[in-house]
């Protein structure tokens, strides 16, 4: 069963449920899930599923740390889609793996003492390894902590 299914039969069980902002975040990331289906002129794989799921976590999270802490009512429903939305999310790595995939990616490489210039060639061989489970940020911040 594809996203897109599971998401629409999720959304019609909220909508009988009355559950009026889960049905609203559900059908977002319907038409998110729809548009990018159209874009490609295809049905979407899992990875790309995954991809506008996160992509849609990204763009709330970066909404709730945009709004103002007077606006109580934004950061509440940004909350509230966030936890809907990370339903279907992929669970993402936490740092312990990550350091473990980075320490795999130094083996593979050959390199006993990181040094900057070789953050370019880690960071080609690591990120296709955690694409999609586990953030950017995070993985640049650990893999900088190798360096002498």
């Amino acid at each position: 069963m594809s996203k897109i299914d599971e998401v629409r039969s999720a959304m019609v069980a909220a909508m009988k449920a009355g559950e009026k902002e889960r049905k609203e975040t559900l059908s977002l990331l319907l038409s998110a899930l729809k548009n990018k289906a159209i874009d490609k002129r295809a049905d979407l794989t899992e990875e790309e599923e995954v991809e506008v799921i996160l992509k849609e976590v990204k763009q709330t999270k970066e909404t709730l740390e945009l709004t103002p802490s007077d606006r109580t009512d934004i950061i509440d429903e940004c909350k509230k889609r966030i936890t809907v939305l990370e339903e279907y999310a992929p669970k993402m790595m936490d740092e312990a793996e990550i350091k473990s995939v980075i320490s795999g990616v130094l083996t593979d490489l050959g390199i006993d003492a990181p040094t900057a210039k070789d953050k370019g060639k880690i960071m080609k061989e690591l990120m296709p390894k955690v694409k999609g489970k586990a953030d950017g940020k995070v993985v640049n911040q650990l893999v900088s902590t190798f360096f002498a």
